[in-house]
């Protein structure tokens, strides 16, 4: 037997004053304000469980928070308030940092926690006029309906309270964009399809077309007519040394990532040409092949060609062969033009296998440069500004310092090119270009002033930029600078689930 999580609020509250609330925990304290925190816990509650069906967007990782966290947190509750006045930063620290955040493992999670904690726990919320709607929701709340925190006395009212909220939730309840849930709903078809697709049987039809075996050993004479040419270790060698050799940081992580580019060409080559000759029988048809002419004859990336045999990363990871080929040029070319010509003025970080690797280059050259005034790499954090410039083609030249960085898309938000801050996003568009990314360094302590002034009280909007929608440590690149507005502080975007993408698919 399993026990599920409820879906939906009403349901999940409804569970909440049925298993840990009862008419004994509401008189164990004989004032209004217990019975309004308790609300507020279970509220919260529901709402941390539910944000999970959002996928990525909702939580990085999905947690699973259960009965066990709330009642831990209702008996802290309980003896904080036999002791007197409540301490808010004691009880959000207690909720967000000691119980559900004894679950999270993830920085960029505990830090949406913290925000909830901020938001849901604070004195106003057992104020009359408290209600849990957005100020200014983006589209209606179903039926009107106004989420306050009841005063009831008796279990019961409760229940008839929760038992009156709308079938339907809306995603502006948790913090997110009703674009939310379209991203859920194609989260539910993508997995249907994919299950419908693993279950279909793989034999060949009637009929006169091609069989599979003929299908892939065409595609795969197509892939390879189009593969680069292979990178020569003394040519590439030669030309890095012309750009000024491995003593300059950048060149060295252009030296790193030929080398991997050349090992993913080299196998991707090979295992084409050995599928080529299995299909007409003149080699071994292994189980990496068969699994491969799977893949191919499907329009998918076969396994090995992304992932080496212990799990780790071998290439990137994309949805169709088709993107995993077209992503194979675009990287070439940005490597070979940069090794042929120049560094170029702007780069297309998506197109790196290790970008933090190009970061850390750049912090290097940055910290050479300031070596007069004895910088040192350890203290030296990241400096971004989103410029005006959308797209390579406008931008002219290479800035003095640090690097320019296109190619990313914001998710969760949109970009404001009049205002230059965070905005919603329009309906029903997921993703939206980031305009040019300016990235440099500075040591730690100038950089905060340098965030007042250009932030503001408020301060920006810490977003993480991550390699793939997946958002976890391993895809995780590093934090950029988003400015927004006192109306729309860091806490508003974080509830967003707002976050820097290199890729979408």
């Amino acid at each position: 037997m399993t026990n599920e999580p409820p879906a939906g609020l009403r349901a999940g509250m409804l569970r909440s004053y049925t298993i840990s609330i009862d008419q004994d925990r509401l008189e164990r304290v004989e004032t209004v304000q217990w019975r309004q925190l308790i609300f507020n816990l279970c509220f919260l509650h529901s709402a941390v469980q539910e944000r999970r069906k959002f996928g990525s967007l909702g939580w990085c990782i999905a947690y699973e928070y259960n009965t066990g966290d709330l009642e831990a947190c209702l008996k802290f509750l309980e003896k904080h308030l036999y002791n007197g006045p409540i301490s808010w930063p004691t009880y959000q620290y207690m909720v967000y940092e000691a119980q559900y955040g004894g679950r999270i493992t993830d920085s960029v999670d505990r830090r949406l926690f913290g925000y909830y904690a901020e938001q849901y726990l604070k004195p106003n919320c057992c104020e009359p006029e408290y209600t849990f709607n957005p100020d200014v929701p983006v589209q209606p709340i179903p039926n009107d309906f106004v989420y306050k925190v009841p005063t009831f006395e008796k279990l019961e009212d409760f229940k008839t309270y929760i038992g009156s909220f709308p079938d339907i939730d809306s995603p502006e309840l948790f913090g997110l964009h009703p674009n939310a849930d379209l991203t859920f709903r194609v989260k539910q078809a993508g997995e249907l399809l994919n299950v419908m697709g693993e279950t279909q049987p793989k034999g060949g039809g009637g009929g006169g077309g091609m069989s599979p075996a003929e299908v892939v050993s065409t595609k795969a004479a197509e892939i390879l007519e189009k593969m680069p040419e292979d990178y020569l270790p003394d040519d590439y060698k030669a030309k890095i040394q012309k750009l000024g050799g491995l003593t300059i940081p950048l060149n060295i992580f252009l030296f790193q990532e030929i080398e991997r580019l050349q090992a993913v060409i080299a196998k991707v080559r090979f295992m084409l040409a050995q599928l080529i000759l299995a299909i007409k029988g003149e080699v071994v048809m292994s189980s990496d092949l068969a699994d491969a002419l799977t893949a191919v004859f499907e329009a998918k990336v076969p396994n090995t060609w992304v992932f080496t045999i212990a799990g780790d990363e071998f290439s990137w990871i994309l949805p169709t062969l088709g993107l995993w080929v077209t992503s194979l040029m675009a990287r070439d070319d940005q490597n070979r033009t940069w090794m042929n010509h120049a560094r170029p003025v702007g780069f297309w970080m998506t197109g790196f296998f290790n970008p933090q690797g190009m970061l850390t280059a750049m912090k290097q050259e940055v910290t050479r440069k300031h070596k007069k005034e004895q910088w040192a790499l350890d203290d030296v954090v990241y400096h971004t500004e989103v410029t005006g410039m959308q797209g390579k083609e406008n931008l002219r030249g290479a800035p003095e310092e640090g690097i320019y960085v296109y190619g990313l898309f914001l998710d969760g938000s949109a970009w404001s090119k009049h205002d230059g801050v965070l905005e919603e996003q329009a309906p029903k568009k997921l993703f939206s270009a980031l305009p040019v990314l300016y990235v440099s360094a500075n040591i730690g302590t100038a950089q905060n002033k340098v965030n007042k002034d250009m932030f503001g009280p408020q301060g920006p909007y810490e977003s993480p930029v991550y390699k793939y929608p997946m958002r976890n440590d391993r895809f995780f690149i590093f934090y950029a600078n988003l400015k927004c507005t006192a109306e729309k502080p860091p806490l508003f975007w974080g509830l967003r689930g707002t976050a820097l993408l290199e890729n979408t698919d």
